[in-house]
């Protein structure tokens, strides 16, 4: 690791916040229905992320897509299953619910990685998702709340699947997990197929599919891949949050849809939280601490075999 591994990981995971954010743009112009937009989207960015892949890794392209192992694929299912949740929650429940239930993926990262690895998140940190989460809250409060008990328990489950989903990939930084985010893809592609309609789109809405392939998921997952390895787990959410402002952002400039003054001021205080944790110096600062269990198990794999 060196000095500069922190602020690229943080670069890379908001660029990546920044991509997943024109999700309602490109669904707003394109006139599928859902389950047909994530069959073209997953199959699109499955081949973005693929040759990606081979790009960067050359002749071991398929030496890396060996080695990713069974957290890799656990890491790949957990996506896809994921972003068909999020999709499909949005038809059940109200937007509000969605967007804050998956503010909170920061806190369940957090306990994710304490009960499972023993890794404990700086007390800063957590006060920045808690600020992040308010702000979000803000945001939403002049949506309405309409409580869809289907719709809450699909966007509750996709936060604990991205949330598992960034553990894996922080706790095996050393593997590259680019392969699963390939293969994260496809089966995101493979699963909705039984439900949708595979016809041949229109030439306007199959150029929207590929860009919505390639920016928004495929290079949203690879920039969330490469840079959750640089950053602890609960930071890798922390920054993800910066998604709901940025989409905002997105439908204010293409669509001319003037947000309330909530949505600026919860925008506002999200981006003002991540920007106070990534900016701010604090004293004594450590991304990951471990309790005695996880300390052991560090020593374990450092110790020659």
């Amino acid at each position: 690791m060196t000095a500069f591994t922190r602020p690229l990981g943080i670069t890379l995971v908001a660029l990546s916040a920044l991509a997943y954010s024109t999700a309602g743009f490109f669904t707003r112009l394109i006139t599928l229905d859902a389950q047909t937009i994530l069959l073209y989207r997953g199959f699109v960015a499955g081949l973005f992320i693929a040759a990606f892949c081979v790009v960067m890794e050359g002749r071991n392209a398929l030496r890396a897509a060996a080695a990713i192992g069974r957290p890799g694929l656990l890491a790949a299912l957990c996506s896809a299953l994921a972003t068909i949740l999020f999709i499909n929650a949005f038809r059940l429940t109200s937007v509000a619910d969605v967007v804050i239930l998956f503010a909170t993926a920061p806190f369940v990262t957090a306990a994710i990685s304490r009960i499972v690895y023993g890794v404990r998140e700086s007390r800063a940190t957590l006060i920045a998702s808690t600020v992040a989460l308010a702000g979000v809250a803000i945001m939403m409060g002049g949506a309405g709340s309409g409580r869809h008990l289907l719709g809450d328990l699909m966007a509750i489950g996709m936060t604990l699947l991205m949330s598992i989903m960034i553990v894996i990939v922080r706790q095996h930084r050393q593997t590259s997990m680019l392969p699963a985010a390939s293969l994260s893809a496809f089966l995101c592609a493979a699963l909705v197929l039984p439900v949708a309609a595979p016809f041949l789109p229109t030439r306007h809405d199959l150029l929207l599919l590929v860009l919505f392939g390639t920016t928004q998921f495929g290079l949203g997952l690879i920039l969330l891949t490469v840079g959750s390895r640089m950053v602890t787990a609960t930071e890798s959410a922390l920054i993800n949050s910066l998604e709901v402002p940025f989409a905002a952002l997105w439908v204010w400039l293409a669509f001319n849809e003037v947000p309330a003054a909530t949505t600026i001021i919860g925008g506002l205080i999200v981006f003002a939280a991540v920007l106070a944790h990534v900016l701010i110096p604090q004293r004594g600062r450590r991304s990951e601490q471990h309790h005695p269990l996880a300390a052991r198990q560090l020593r374990c794999r450092r110790a020659p075999s």
